[in-house]
């Protein structure tokens, strides 16, 4: 996971946290928000975990306020997910976020006029979707992300995020 800042229109900013499973290189979430805590991550990181029935073993993160918070050091201890942080001012210890946010950025915060965090919102989970669903990346055998994803959860195949029940 990672953030990515933008503005609105009127030059108000804000922010939005990436989660991409490196393996199947699907982005499993983007949450834009004006200010986001390390509370906000957990939020979020629960929504996924109901919305994927499975949580990460591990997530690799940089040195953020947000990541080194006391709400996602215990988050992940209860839920037994390592946080894995990159070194200081070494974004290519974590290389598919990286990667991701920089299509995030070229293909949909680059061209798109956000007039509200809600527009905001709808715009970047459209882009999502299309980006899972419709865009054969060369990184995995020119399938989309989505079809990684279902290959993994029908074959039982390796994945970052294996299934495994919610507490």
């Amino acid at each position: 996971m990672d953030f990515v800042c933008d503005q609105l229109f009127d030059g108000r900013r804000f922010r939005a946290l990436t989660v991409v499973d490196n393996f199947s290189r699907k982005c499993l979430g983007i949450y834009p928000g004006k200010s986001i805590k390390g509370e906000d991550v957990v939020s979020f990181m629960q929504h996924l975990a109901q919305i994927n029935n499975t949580l990460p073993k591990r997530i690799q993160v940089d040195n953020g306020s947000e990541f080194i918070s006391k709400a996602l050091d215990k988050w992940a201890y209860d839920n037994k997910v390592t946080l894995d942080f990159s070194r200081p001012g070494k974004p290519t210890d974590n290389p598919y976020i990286e990667s991701f946010n920089g299509s995030f950025r070229d293909e949909c915060l680059n061209v798109n006029w956000f007039l509200s965090l809600e527009d905001a919102r709808e715009k970047i989970e459209a882009w999502r979707q299309e980006y899972n669903r419709f865009r054969p990346h060369s990184s995995i055998g020119y399938k989309t992300p989505q079809e990684v994803h279902n290959n993994v959860v029908n074959n039982g195949r390796f994945s970052i995020f294996p299934r495994s029940e919610i507490q």
